[in-house]
């Protein structure tokens, strides 16, 4: 395509109020790139929005239409999610984490997105002076704009030069201030698709124990690390968790990608024991309800949504409780998204990119949902707007907390042989003029 012209590029800009791509959000870049589309006339490969590029799972869409046969839809749910949702989902989490998460603490939410939303209003409550989330980045940019919309104050870090014995000096640091309430993260990392190790879980768990701290370890991308087999439910290897070393977490795991489930919007909230039923007099005064879980449940949930959807659950509870007993292989099915990533790195690397984030200590990163790149020393809001003018949508890394110059890629609706031939044509002409 001949690349859109850079007036045209601004009036585009213009019409969304978009001043710099650093502060925009992804639905932001998404609209920016359906106008320019337009104005090309040709389409655009979107590599900035991850929505699941597979089919949803069948296990579920047949256990949801059943039970709207069976008449929920009149109904509403029992705030604290339906007793197969909780049961499946405390054994799902033994069986590939092997975790013990009690079926009470299991709570469905509208996607992890309304999870990590209530669960941050709350954790800001629990205890006066612990008023602070922190950060470790890169990660999911929707999770900062949350802290942002609910006032609350945060801190953050780019994991990026923290990575196994340096990050305790660096966490402690922080934490022994004695300001933060809660730690987010994802793992598999959004967007740089990291992975923890078990050095950095254990120092994460010991720190949010040793100055109470409650980890929220969003798990998205649930076993989609492809270097390790994690397919088999209650055999090792199992999923790595920061729960394997504190009781002080909450896990979060959304139907959306495990199980290309995304548009039921659904995901639970998994607290251990010692969280949900641990009480504080700030819970009790302002709630009257001074456990956390209650007050999670029926104190910030209940205003929220008054439940998630019921048929949804459903099929929820349905693909949870047959992946714990080895009847469906969410990982497998997955694996499609480490073989894009695979076909697309190459084309990037051989276009003059490089990667942001590529390894894991000595161990080059997982093919997988996202990748990052730089191209030279770029800034990341340039390269993507660049990108963009040659129909190839990014989004900066710095808008996900990240200090490292560069674009996130999603593979997920990089579909066909075809779009792969047309992202190696646009690419040659970005290298070719850059």
């Amino acid at each position: 395509m001949k690349p859109i012209d850079h007036s045209q590029f601004e009036q585009a800009k213009a019409r969304l109020s978009i001043n710099d791509l650093d502060c925009a959000t992804i639905r932001q870049i998404s609209a920016l790139a359906n106008i320019l589309e337009q104005m090309a006339g040709e389409e655009y490969i979107h590599l900035e929005l991850g929505n699941p590029g597979l089919a949803s799972d069948p296990e579920g869409v047949d256990a949801q239409v059943e039970a709207l046969r069976s008449g929920v839809a009149n109904k509403y749910p029992n705030i604290v999610g339906i007793k197969p949702l909780k049961d499946n989902g405390s054994r799902f989490v033994k069986a590939f984490l092997d975790v013990d998460v009690p079926p009470e603490g299991v709570i469905p939410t509208v996607g992890s997105m309304q999870g990590s939303f209530t669960l941050m209003l709350l954790l800001g409550q629990r205890i006066p002076g612990k008023d602070t989330m922190l950060f470790i980045d890169p990660g999911f940019p929707a999770q900062h704009h949350q802290a942002k919309v609910l006032g609350l104050k945060t801190e953050a870090f780019d994991i990026y030069q923290y990575r196994g014995a340096a990050l305790r000096d660096k966490l402690e640091g922080i934490l022994a201030k004695g300001h933060i309430t809660g730690i987010i993260y994802s793992n598999p990392n959004n967007p740089a698709w990291t992975n923890l190790t078990d050095e950095e879980l254990r120092i994460i768990g010991e720190l949010a124990t040793k100055y109470d701290a409650i980890v929220l370890e969003d798990l998205a991308y649930l076993g989609m690390d492809f270097r390790h087999d994690f397919s088999r439910p209650g055999v090792a290897p199992f999923i790595p968790s920061v729960a394997k070393y504190t009781d002080n977490c909450i896990l979060m795991l959304s139907a959306s990608k495990i199980f290309s489930y995304a548009g039921e919007r659904i995901a639970i909230m998994c607290m251990t024991r010692s969280v949900y039923e641990r009480q504080y007099d700030a819970l009790r005064n302002f709630y009257d309800l001074p456990s956390f879980g209650d007050a999670y449940a029926f104190g910030v949930l209940y205003t929220a949504s008054s439940g998630v959807c019921h048929s949804a659950q459903h099929a929820m509870a349905k693909m949870l409780g047959k992946a714990a007993d080895g009847e469906l292989d969410f990982v497998s099915k997955s694996r499609e998204y480490g073989r894009r990533a695979g076909l697309a790195k190459e084309i990037f690397l051989r276009h003059g990119f490089h990667l942001a984030y590529e390894k894991d200590g000595d161990e080059p990163i997982s093919d997988g949902f996202f990748f990052t790149l730089g191209y030279g020393d770029l800034p990341g809001n340039k390269l993507a707007e660049e990108l963009l003018r040659y129909g190839i949508s990014t989004i900066p890394l710095k808008s996900t907390g990240s200090e490292q110059p560069g674009v996130r890629v999603t593979v997920s609706m990089l579909c066909g042989d075809d779009m792969f031939k047309t992202l190696d044509q646009r690419l040659k002409a970005f290298n070719d003029e850059h």
